[in-house]
């Protein structure tokens, strides 16, 4: 039935995310970049690319992270462009996929202002697609307190933060607590939402949020060992949606080591791969994370200094994490008629800027024994 009238609004749309697709690094442009001798040869390759002079006003030598901040500039007038010819339902989609970068935006604020910042120069690193029109009234907050109330009534985040937090929680221990509890809030509103929508939208992205949902259950549980995060506080953190949801949450709730986590994720094949210490991902880079991803820079976070605990590494467990969340925004495209393409348009996008920001670092760095550790996306 979706197909019959998914057209009329949103069917141009789509067309042209699947263009922006189309335009996505293939390998052999990840291997023309990894030839590369300098970042003038870098940024000449690039050019060829649908990145297209990007980088042609910056003087030389340009930095790793005017390279990242140009490309990630590329992606929001994307997105921007999407947005502003969006309507209902695909309207609202898409607002709830800026809501994660809305939430690292706050935090950014927040840990700033706990410790005394200026809130002017944090807007500078707050994510662009994060930004929304009341943001700079955070910036008057003057007290954690006034800053709570602020947050309540300016930003698309309330919802969340009323059901979940109070000013007396925003202190330095708690800061990650609050996000990841934003966080449990948010996908498992979207998750509703999505369904709401019903057909393939609903059955692709739930897939995918079930995932994301999954990783920072496993990421929470694992940067708690050696903390006074009690096992009740950090089962309330983990999202109730997702394929460990709830025997497995409730595994990894009780869970006291590496080997728990393990057995906890026994019962799901893909996320057993993960934990396979003699398994191969294809790139064991720590470009993965860094920078970015409506979520992805927490969890990467949370991951810790695990140091060689875990299988192949904490680094390696995150980059299995990374693999399989581009095969499954590939697997979006495979259909038609739904509004998870433009989910993982964005998401696949953020992976190959990260890519990129790695192949950039190593040249700068003359690190040509691990340019090769980047996750490709097609």
């Amino acid at each position: 039935m979706e197909a019959l009238l998914f057209n009329v609004d949103s069917g141009f749309l789509e067309g042209i995310v699947r263009g922006y697709k189309a335009g996505l690094l293939t390998q052999n442009q990840y291997n023309n970049l990894t030839q590369c001798e300098t970042i003038e040869d870098f940024r000449t390759q690039l050019s060829a690319t649908d990145y297209g002079n990007f980088l042609a006003n910056e003087p030389l030598p340009i930095s790793t992270s005017t390279i990242s901040d140009k490309a990630t500039q590329v992606l929001v007038d994307q997105f921007n462009y999407l947005r502003s010819n969006a309507v209902e339902p695909l309207s609202k989609f898409l607002e709830y996929m800026t809501y994660a970068y809305m939430i690292d935006n706050v935090i950014l604020i927040i840990t700033g202002t706990l410790h005394g910042r200026n809130t002017n120069e944090l807007l500078q690193r707050c994510h662009p697609l994060g930004v929304f029109d009341t943001m700079p009234a955070l910036c008057v907050a003057t007290n954690v307190e006034e800053l709570y109330h602020t947050v309540l009534v300016e930003t698309p985040l309330a919802p969340y933060f009323r059901d979940s937090v109070t000013a007396a929680d925003l202190d330095d221990l708690n800061i990650e607590i609050i996000r990841n509890t934003l966080y449990k809030a948010y996908l498992e509103d979207f998750d509703a939402f999505c369904t709401s929508l019903g057909g393939p939208t609903a059955e692709i992205m739930h897939r995918i949020l079930s995932f994301e949902a999954d990783r920072r259950a496993i990421n929470i549980t694992i940067n708690s060992f050696g903390t006074q995060l009690s096992k009740e506080q950090r089962a309330k953190l983990f999202p109730t949606i997702g394929r460990l949801f709830p025997e497995g949450n409730n595994a990894l709730a009780r869970a006291d080591d590496i080997d728990q986590v393990r057995q906890a994720c026994e019962a799901v094949a893909e996320y057993r791969a993960f934990f396979d210490a003699s398994g191969t991902v294809g790139g064991g880079a720590r470009p993965n994370g860094t920078g970015h991803g409506g979520g992805s820079e927490s969890t990467a976070n949370l991951l810790g200094d695990l140091g060689d605990d875990l299988g192949g590494g904490a680094a390696d467990l995150e980059d299995r994490f990374f693999v399989h969340e581009v095969h499954l925004n590939k697997l979006a495209f495979l259909q038609q008629f739904q509004y998870a393409v433009f989910y993982s348009y964005i998401k696949l996008k953020e992976q190959e800027i990260r890519s990129l920001t790695w192949i950039a670092e190593c040249i700068a760095q003359n690190a040509r024994d691990r340019i090769h550790d980047y996750i490709p996306t097609f």
